[in-house]
């Protein structure tokens, strides 16, 4: 991208308050980023019908400063920049109306995934919440392709759902409340390097500039539960980041799912209790959720290999089959009675055919017909 409108866009996004639908009714009056910050004030005032401070030439003038500071900064760190126009903008971002309108990433893993998983909770995880995301991202692993899965690089629950995608080979994508110059928590930075080189992504949408303020946090949470199709809450106490990051999901009419806990846990509360007001769906396991969100697995996806239309079959399996023709259904023992036959060669038999896709085994030893 031209490193100049790379600059008006950075610059466009940095005003204050900007975001999606404000950008939208921006560019609806003015031809372009660049001609909001080269017009004068009194015609972008008569243009745009607005006296905000945005409008300020001096407040424009300082936006457009910082963002040719940040170009530096992105040409010598290889920081990706993605717009709200760009066709490789996170789509699912454009459907929450207070989504940043420009993000910074450093890696290469795709944000526009078939499925995208927010893992959340609190930063005092337990065991018991440790135990669930390992299982839950082994058997996400397993069960599907070009998934990613989203948190927010905090101590607890966060942290403990990226170090799991590292292990199962997961994709994963930290979200970060600061920007790429940094790392916070200090003893993440090498959890932040491993994500990266094993193909998985930082996101900001903070240039490098911005101080960390606790209220960023906050902010962070609505790109996290933006990006993803479902937000799983993992543990929470009553009140908490995690519970914030599910409204938010709600808010975006993403799924919910929360991990049910005792009464008496005090990092169960919170899921309990948004269980019980119906704000998430009560999840156990991986199942739970890719039922729940009709997602098909790997299995379900694979290519099944084609059966011949005419399987050539042999004596013994035309016996047992002329017979089952007659029968709805047939238990082993009558077969193996009825054609007088030891129950080895039967058993064996069955087999082929069930192979061979002419025969469907029922409980309790029983055969029937494949239908075709």
């Amino acid at each position: 991208m031209d490193s100049t409108l790379l600059t008006y866009r950075i610059a466009f996004a940095s005003v204050s308050g900007m975001g999606i639908d404000l950008a939208n009714k921006f560019l609806e009056v003015i031809p372009s980023e660049k001609d909001f910050f080269t017009m004068s004030e009194k015609d972008l005032q008569e243009i745009t019908n607005s006296k905000s401070k945005i409008i300020g030439f001096a407040y424009r003038q300082k936006c457009l400063e910082l963002a040719k500071k940040e170009i530096e900064f992105i040409e010598k760190n290889g920081i990706k920049v993605s717009y709200f126009t760009d066709n490789d903008f996170p789509t699912r971002l454009l459907n929450a109306p207070d989504a940043p309108i420009l993000i910074y990433t450093m890696g290469k893993c795709n944000l526009n995934a078939k499925h995208t998983i927010a893992i959340v909770g609190t930063r005092h995880a337990t065991h018991y919440g440790q135990q669930f995301v390992n299982s839950f991202i082994e058997d996400i692993s397993c069960s599907l392709s070009d998934v990613i899965i989203v948190s927010g690089l905090a101590y607890g629950i966060d942290i403990m759902a990226h170090n799991a995608c590292l292990k199962y080979n997961v994709p994963t994508a930290a979200v970060l409340a600061h920007g790429l110059n940094t790392i916070y928590p200090t003893s993440h930075r090498n959890n932040a390097a491993d994500i990266v080189h094993s193909g998985g992504v930082l996101v900001s949408d903070y240039p490098s500039q911005n101080h960390i303020n606790k209220g960023n946090f906050v902010a962070r949470n609505r790109i996290v539960a933006a990006l993803c199709d479902c937000t799983v809450v993992v543990e929470s106490a009553e009140k908490g980041g995690a519970l914030i990051t599910a409204q938010l999901a709600s808010s975006y009419n993403r799924e919910v799912f929360a991990l049910p806990g005792r009464s008496t846990d005090e990092f169960s509360r919170g899921c309990n209790k948004i269980i019980m007001s119906n704000e998430a769906s009560l999840i156990t396991c991986a199942d739970d959720l890719i039922k729940s969100m009709q997602w098909k697995t790997k299995t379900e996806n694979s290519k099944p290999r084609q059966k011949e239309l005419f399987p050539e079959t042999t004596p013994e399996e035309d016996l047992v089959l002329n017979m089952l023709k007659n029968n709805e259904e047939m238990h082993i023992n009558t077969l193996t009675s009825r054609l007088n036959l030891p129950v080895y060669q039967i058993l064996s038999t069955l087999v082929e055919l069930e192979f061979k896709g002419l025969v469907t085994a029922l409980p309790g030893c029983r055969y029937v017909l494949a239908i075709h």
